[in-house]
């Protein structure tokens, strides 16, 4: 019996460790491709098992890249605190996918999907554009 549980915790780590090394993503917009690292939670999972998405953003507030989603993303725990530059976000009211890429300062309730590692200042200057996610 012990030999069976030694077993099973062993898959059970190697499945969550090989779903971990998977939560890099690809972001290719305006001819360039960005490499992100998503965070381990609901959203994050939800959005990665949608992959790839090809999806036309809407340029919002000289900040953020937005797309509002048909079906809501599950949600765990929001952060209402700043943002950095390059995060990727969900905001549940309107079931947003957001790439911020400029700082304001503001603070708002969102859920943290996960990072751009660089190169976010493209968007500056992109407005609405096409963007692809892809694993």
């Amino acid at each position: 019996m012990r030999n069976v549980f030694a077993a099973l915790m062993a898959f059970v780590f190697m499945a969550g460790c090989a779903y971990a090394e998977g939560m890099s993503i690809t972001i290719t917009a305006g001819g360039r491709t960005l490499n992100a690292t998503l965070e381990d939670n609901p959203a994050s999972r939800a959005l990665y098992e949608r992959l790839p998405l090809t999806l036309r953003m809407e340029d919002l507030y000289d900040r953020e890249m937005c797309y509002h989603l048909e079906d809501a993303l599950p949600t765990g725990r929001l952060v209402s605190d700043g943002y950095r530059v390059g995060d990727l976000i969900y905001w549940p009211p309107r079931k947003s996918l957001v790439i911020m890429y400029r700082q304001n300062g503001e603070r708002f309730s969102r859920q943290y999907l996960g990072h751009i590692d660089e190169g976010v200042e493209i968007f500056e200057s992109t407005g609405d554009i096409e963007v692809t996610f892809g694993k």
